[in-house]
């Protein structure tokens, strides 16, 4: 709100040198300029170059304009999906694709969010699983094999509230592998 409300306020400042007191400093509501934001209040106002003559399609494109900023944020921010040059243009594909699947999540779990748990934003969700990491345990054996556990670590008490909200569980832990001289054995 405040960085608007200066415009309603006109202030007088003191000359260089002069003192300042009642008199040198002043500020007076601006009516005139305060009756015109208030007849705006409620209002949207979009200026435009498009000769479209249906103000209900002019109001649809812009919809869609901010709905493809937030998607390109969203990419950017949440999901820090940063520009890559691949030299191969079936890897360009692979790498479109990819985004376009963890938009996709994005935008599923913030459909989930807003039924169960609203509130929560899916920038906060991502960033309380980040917390959930997966470590591989390896086991040497007497006979030179090892035994790889992979395991995730256990949820956090927050975590895990969030889990019962979302109706989510996380999958049992996997089992062991067995490797022998470096490669997994069958």
């Amino acid at each position: 709100m405040w960085p608007t409300a200066w415009r309603l306020v006109a202030i007088g400042v003191p000359k260089a040198g002069e003192e300042i007191n009642e008199q040198t400093f002043s500020w007076r509501l601006r009516k005139k300029k305060l009756k015109q934001v208030r007849r705006r209040e409620g209002r949207y106002l979009l200026r435009t170059n498009l000769t479209e003559e249906d103000p209900a399609k002019l109001w649809q494109h812009y919809i869609q304009l901010t709905q493809v900023e937030e998607a390109f944020r969203n990419l950017k921010g949440d999901l820090a999906l940063r520009p890559l040059y691949h030299q191969k243009e079936d890897r360009v594909e692979a790498h479109i694709f990819v985004a376009f699947l963890a938009y996709c999540l994005h935008v599923t779990l913030r459909r989930c969010l807003r039924e169960l748990s609203p509130g929560l934003t899916p920038r906060s969700v991502l960033e309380k699983f980040a917390a959930v990491q997966m470590i591989d345990v390896h086991l040497p054996t007497t006979d030179g094999r090892h035994v790889i556990l992979s395991r995730y670590t256990q949820p956090e008490k927050e975590l895990q509230l969030l889990l019962h909200q979302l109706k989510l569980t996380l999958p049992e832990q996997p089992p062991p592998r067995i490797t022998a001289a470096g490669k997994l054995a069958d």
